[in-house]
């Protein structure tokens, strides 16, 4: 790295790029990049003295990025092999390199504590973070998310010998680092466009843990298909919300919107443990990156200031609109992309506002997914008594024939349920009296969030 004075991000305005090309700023990097349209995070990478365009014409990389001895490449996977910008280099001698290699080179220059899973990577991840700052401990960190607590899915310490890394299975990008610490939250298949199967899903983050250096641990939570292969003098902990586990979570009250806990390590109990975001899956949640900070010796007055005062990231189980009152319209917005977490997802905010009628826009994200996946979105959903489906986001897929969001529709049994597009959405706030609204989905939706909020805040109750 030392030898490239310049960086080139193709995918610029992906989160998890993003963490990167702030990292490489704050070095004294010039950077530069691409991405397909402009977002509020580009505007911020902007500012913040990153150059992106948004076309993939050659001729507007910037004169810096234009000699292979000193500048570095970097992609993304959601990037076509055919991206005009992304040939020019492969064609012109330069080092191309997927983001997760710079990630992997990150965890080898620190203890890193790495976050992989299904679905809870994002929040677990946050929390350690966020725990690592808060206590003066410092951490470098790459999150999927952005915190609302420091508005920046980065975190930059000069001087502390810790990073925290979401560690992404997607394209087995997790493979290429080199864990201290590493979490496993869940391993229900997805990405079977990239896998196959389970079998190959699995095998995949048993070949993760064996990357977790000698002397470190791996924290897996109960119950998991995982079979794990670590090296020599590499730890195993278990974790979970309730026992039996090495590490989890006793004497849970919950009321008055609020959670409180007491964490049971293997060797001490931390008593009165409050969640900032008190909904039931964060006490899994706090209690794996309580884990995994307790393992780099993390104070527990400082575990226990982190977790009251953490606000979540963007976009998972995000508050737009809490009217006071108990009959109070709420407006609530979570990444939730996999049947699991949209489940967990609905099922939290129904323990959140019980007797509630419930309203759930879901946008389904791939075309592979929602193939792969459709009666059990269906079934998740169904526990809702209102459901609004948006089109498929296709991100980086194109179309697969008779795969719409009609072969989710059909299996569902709630009470209603339609498919809308995006305008006939916004029309059905104005006239629909809704209590509890969930927007859900990985994909473009959030886009709405502000349009769906302002409709639904001035409907006539």
């Amino acid at each position: 790295m030392k030898d490239f004075t310049s960086l080139y991000f193709v995918g610029a305005g992906g989160i998890g790029m993003a963490a990167l090309e702030r990292y490489f700023l704050s070095k004294g990097k010039r950077v530069a990049g691409y991405d397909r349209t402009p977002s509020e995070l580009t505007a911020a990478l902007v500012a913040e003295g990153v150059e992106i365009v948004f076309d993939e014409d050659p001729s507007l990389i910037p004169d810096y990025c234009l000699d292979p001895e000193t500048t570095l490449v970097v992609y993304t996977p959601a990037v076509p092999a055919e991206h005009r910008g992304l040939c020019y280099f492969r064609e012109n001698g330069f080092e191309v390199v997927k983001r997760a290699r710079l990630l992997g080179e990150v965890t080898r220059a620190s203890q890193s504590l790495c976050f992989a899973g299904t679905h809870g990577k994002t929040t677990t991840s946050s929390m350690a973070a966020h725990i690592l700052q808060s206590s003066g401990m410092g951490c470098n960190a790459f999150l999927g998310g952005v915190l609302r607590n420091y508005g920046s899915n980065f975190l930059l310490s000069a001087t502390s010998p810790y990073s925290v890394i979401e560690a992404d299975e997607f394209d087995r990008s997790f493979h290429q680092l080199t864990p201290f610490i590493a979490v496993v939250t869940s391993t229900d298949p997805d990405h079977l466009d990239i896998y196959g199967d389970e079998e190959h899903y699995l095998e995949s983050f048993a070949h993760f843990t064996s990357l977790i250096r000698p002397g470190g641990a791996l924290i897996k939570h109960t119950g998991l298909k995982l079979r794990e292969r670590v090296a020599e003098g590499v730890r195993v902990y278990t974790y979970s919300a309730t026992g039996p586990a090495d590490f989890h979570a006793e004497h849970v009250v919950k009321g008055d919107g609020t959670i409180r806990f007491d964490f049971v390590t293997p060797w001490e109990t931390i008593t009165d443990i409050s969640l900032g975001v008190p909904v039931d899956i964060n006490i899994d949640n706090a209690v794996a990156a309580m884990a995994a900070c307790r393992l780099v010796d993390a104070p527990a007055e400082a575990m226990r200031e982190a977790m009251a005062t953490f606000q979540g990231a963007k976009r998972r189980f995000e508050f737009w609109l809490k009217e006071p009152g108990p009959g109070g319209r709420v407006m609530i917005d979570d990444y939730a992309h996999h049947p699991d977490e949209l489940r967990a997802s609905i099922e939290s905010v129904k323990a959140l506002y019980p007797g509630r009628r419930l309203t759930v826009v879901f946008q389904p994200h791939l075309y592979t997914r929602t193939r792969d996946f459709a009666p059990e979105f269906a079934s998740a959903l169904s526990l809702a008594p209102e459901v609004i489906l948006l089109p498929i986001y296709p991100a980086r897929e194109l179309p697969i024939a008779g795969v719409e969001s009609e072969i989710i529709l059909r299996d569902i049994t709630s009470e209603k349920k339609a498919v809308y597009t995006k305008e006939k959405l916004l029309n059905s706030i104005k006239s629909s009296n809704f209590e509890v609204l969930l927007t859900a989905g990985a994909g473009d939706i959030a886009e709405l969030l502000p349009a769906i909020r302002d409709e639904y805040k001035k409907q006539e109750r």
